[in-house]
């Protein structure tokens, strides 16, 4: 009898905790569901315009810096029509938009500025201690951000487009082009720490790779002190614990969930093992 008792008693505790188990949220490792690439050839102005919009808060990344938060005008906040002519008549500008007028002018500024951040830095806005001569902006057609020419008139055209003149950049018409950039969508999974730091963009906002750029904190010696969980945590959950001096929501809160598990496990552990010191913290 005492047996049958215990053996009844040990079943609830069993059926207990499997309950229990199920009713707690499950975490999937499953990684995103592909996304379809974007054919440009063929698009027309309006379609060039949404595609650059796209770009814009996607892998553009312009609106991790490009915001509310004060670390670099908030394109989307200001009436770029307007804007876009008083920079152009700052005596400190001397780039190639320059005697230009209307549309023109504004496709030259901007296509310079996403190349060559650094030609013309505006006021207040620049690397600390450089007089606003250096711009923390990577340039986007290089790592990390690699964008392709095609990508950059899209971007082009939405910022032509806010500011309310006409739109000049070429419509992606060449088909071989078209599948280059679908191919390059299609890219597997990153298979270094490297790569995967260039795929995510981590070196557009911290000191890594040797970018030295400073919208994110440093993390060298993050690993010792916060842990692996934590490290992997600072991805997944970036508002759940932010670096002094710093506010929140200037991390994606998304960024976990556009990798795989594989490349998540890569940074982790290349965060894990970067020195407290040194040209990569």
């Amino acid at each position: 009898m005492t047996l049958f008792k215990v053996l009844a008693f040990s079943l609830v505790i069993l059926l207990s905790y499997t309950l229990f188990a199920n009713i707690l949220p499950q975490v999937q490792s499953d990684p995103p569901p592909e996304e379809e690439p974007i054919a440009p050839e063929g698009m027309d102005v309006a379609g060039l315009v949404a595609w650059g919009e796209t770009l814009f808060s996607g892998k553009g990344t312009c609106t991790l810096c490009h915001n509310d938060l004060g670390r670099a005008p908030d394109i989307l906040a200001l009436d770029l029509g307007t804007v876009f002519g008083e920079r152009l008549a700052d005596p400190r500008y001397t780039g190639k938009a320059k005697g230009l007028e209307g549309a023109e002018a504004v496709r030259a500024y901007v296509e310079e500025s996403m190349v060559e951040p650094s030609a013309y830095v505006v006021a207040g806005f620049g690397k600390k201690g450089t007089g606003d001569k250096v711009s923390p902006m990577p340039a986007v057609n290089a790592a990390p951000i690699l964008l392709s020419d095609t990508e950059m008139d899209a971007l082009t055209a939405f910022l032509q487009s806010r500011a309310g003149v006409d739109v000049t950049v070429p419509l992606p018409v060449a088909a071989e082009e078209a599948i280059a950039e679908a191919e390059e969508e299609e890219e597997g999974p990153a298979e270094t720490a490297q790569a995967a730091l260039e795929k995510f963009a981590c070196s557009a906002c911290h000191d890594l790779e040797g970018s030295e750029a400073e919208v994110g904190p440093k993390l060298g010696g993050l690993g010792a002190r916060i842990g692996r969980d934590g490290v992997r945590e600072a991805i997944l959950d970036p508002n759940a614990t932010v670096a002094e001096g710093f506010e929140p929501d200037m991390m994606p809160g998304d960024l976990g969930a556009q990798m795989r598990v594989s490349e998540l496990e890569l940074i982790v552990d290349y965060l894990m093992a970067l020195p407290a010191s040194g040209a990569q913290e």
